[in-house]
């Protein structure tokens, strides 16, 4: 035989061996397939995902095959499940699949963006998969409101809804703060019932009430409240305004400030009354009304005050009939001037007399009984 015969028949062999060799790595690659339906999806930060994936077995022999993930981002915690169990391999019989669960933990503090990475077997069967980050991730607290103004009168009680947002992988315990001027009262409520600090899990938020009271005498004017979330690790900050439009005072009086006078049974008397603003916003629609003693009446012009300017005043005659059956004596009348926001009253002290005709016929009747004693007395008497 030949060198070149010789050499002729080595290289076929040697081409034969490598064909064979590459067939069988190309079935040894197409031996398992890794398949699940969801290979992109999209989420926000801090969502778990939980992949169902098949182990399918083409060959026709057992099967026993390591499981690993590749390309997933430091950060991003996974776990690898079958039934109960946390696995690294898998042994699946011919012609059949086995299915397990991975799970990815995407981070709170994430780019938005698109991640891949791999499912990989040990024949070098790739499953890829990619997640689609749907918004800039953060690792922080987020305290906010979707209305951080309000407006009133200084007898107002302002109540801001807001939302603590706890953007970390950590339950978190907040203390609850404001830095009011002096005088201010604020309080926090969760789930109804005032607190000091909120609980708030991880990932989670929680709704909180904020009341604010402002002083009795404010003036008028824009205040900022800011109230303050805080951790060891973390503090956020929520800046409240409040815009007070005026204090509402008032006062029911006379002109000289005496409350009494005197009238007689039957008789009607006028009282002249003086309601003075004494706060810093206009009073509008101020009603007056009486509490008064039984069968007496009381009256008022005018009816009542459409608007009395802050340091104003205005006159209203009250007209007091007093009941013709009253007996000599004390009795009390009470004036109410009200406005939504303020009200005042006066206690009014009325002395009844009783008519001169029937103080004359008192007398006349006493005469007659005195009268009518003497002459029972001189004419029985001496017997």
């Amino acid at each position: 035989m030949s060198i070149r015969k010789t050499f002729s028949y080595l290289f076929l062999f040697s081409l034969l061996g490598l064909t064979a060799a590459s067939t069988k790595a190309a079935d040894e690659k197409t031996s398992v397939t890794l398949y699940t339906p969801y290979t992109q999806v999209s989420v926000p930060p801090g969502q778990s995902i939980k992949y169902s994936i098949e182990l399918i077995n083409n060959s026709d022999e057992l099967r026993n095959e390591p499981i690993r993930i590749t390309g997933l981002p430091r950060s991003w915690d996974y776990s690898l499940k079958s039934g109960n169990y946390n696995v690294k391999q898998l042994a699946v019989l011919p012609g059949e699949k086995k299915t397990f669960t991975l799970d990815v933990q995407v981070p709170l503090k994430v780019n938005k963006g698109n991640y891949h990475f791999n499912v990989e077997t040990e024949s070098t069967n790739t499953l890829p998969l990619t997640v689609t980050v749907s918004k800039q991730g953060t690792f922080k607290t987020e305290f906010t409101t979707d209305q951080n103004n309000m407006s009133g009168h200084a007898n107002s009680s302002f109540t801001f809804k807001a939302k603590l947002n706890n953007s970390t992988d950590e339950k978190q315990v907040y203390a609850m703060e404001a830095h009011a001027p002096r005088g201010w009262d604020v309080t926090f409520k969760a789930n109804y019932k005032q607190v000091a600090s909120v609980n708030v899990d991880e990932n989670s938020a929680k709704d909180v009430s904020i009341e604010i009271k402002p002083p009795a005498q404010i003036e008028a004017g824009t205040y900022k409240i800011p109230v303050v979330a805080a951790t060891n690790s973390m503090t956020s900050q929520l800046d409240l305004t409040v815009v007070i439009t005026g204090s509402y005072g008032m006062d029911l009086t006379t002109p000289n400030g005496l409350l009494s006078t005197k009238i007689t049974a039957g008789d009607k008397k006028q009282v002249e009354l003086v309601i003075r603003n004494t706060g810093s916003a206009p009073l509008e629609d101020i009603k007056l009304t009486s509490s008064k003693p039984s069968d007496w009446e009381v009256t008022f012009d005018p009816k009542a005050v459409i608007r009395i300017e802050p340091g104003k005043k205005a006159t209203v005659q009250a007209t007091v009939k007093a009941s013709k059956n009253a007996i000599a004596g004390d009795y009390v009348t009470k004036f109410t001037a009200k406005t939504p926001e303020a009200s005042s009253n006066a206690e009014f002290r009325m002395s009844v007399r009783t008519p001169m005709i029937l103080g004359g016929m008192g007398i006349l009747i006493i005469l007659v009984a005195l009268g009518s004693v003497g002459f029972l007395f001189r004419k029985y008497g001496r017997r």
